[in-house]
């Protein structure tokens, strides 16, 4: 592994007046935590707040210290940020921010542009991420193991019964 984060992110948000990104982080070399203030410039209630995201997130001045807010983290803050110049109240904005961000499980992915199958995916990931174990968690178990209830009748499928029938 490379040389250990000097920052660590604990929390980020977003102001709305003056617009900038806020993040309360640590600064591992001299143990303090700090607050990073970062302006928020050229953005309307068109952006786009994916790009957004990913500028502050490649911006050389900010790029050390955002390396532990995930992207999607700073798309949702700056959707909340472009609700609120759309005049949304931010119980809509989160709401309509939740909306986007879930998963429809009768969508058919088949049928989207790359971007929205790009965005879906990274959803997943996320999720999957959030909710996996990992194996300093303390609910972690190494090799489970699991009885199936032998006693019910097996099910068996028609291509499972041997035949000699020629096809």
């Amino acid at each position: 592994a490379g040389a250990a984060m000097t920052f660590s992110a604990q929390k980020c948000g977003v102001c709305f007046q003056p617009p900038s990104i806020i993040l309360i982080y640590r600064d591992n070399r001299q143990e303090k935590t700090r607050q990073r203030i970062m302006p928020i410039r050229n953005f309307s209630k068109f952006s786009d707040c994916s790009r957004a995201a990913e500028e502050l997130k490649n911006n050389p001045r900010h790029k050390a210290y955002l390396e532990g807010v995930s992207l999607r983290q700073l798309q949702k803050l700056y959707s909340l940020l472009r609700g609120h110049l759309k005049g949304q109240s931010l119980a809509e904005s989160l709401q309509k921010f939740q909306q986007e961000e879930t998963i429809d499980p009768e969508e058919d992915m088949n049928k989207l542009d790359d971007k929205e199958l790009a965005k879906r995916k990274s959803i997943m990931d996320e999720l999957f991420e959030k909710n996996r174990k990992k194996k300093d968690d303390p609910t972690f178990v190494y090799n489970v193991e699991v009885e199936f209830p032998q006693d019910e009748q097996l099910e068996s499928c028609g291509w499972d019964v041997e035949s000699d029938e020629e096809i």
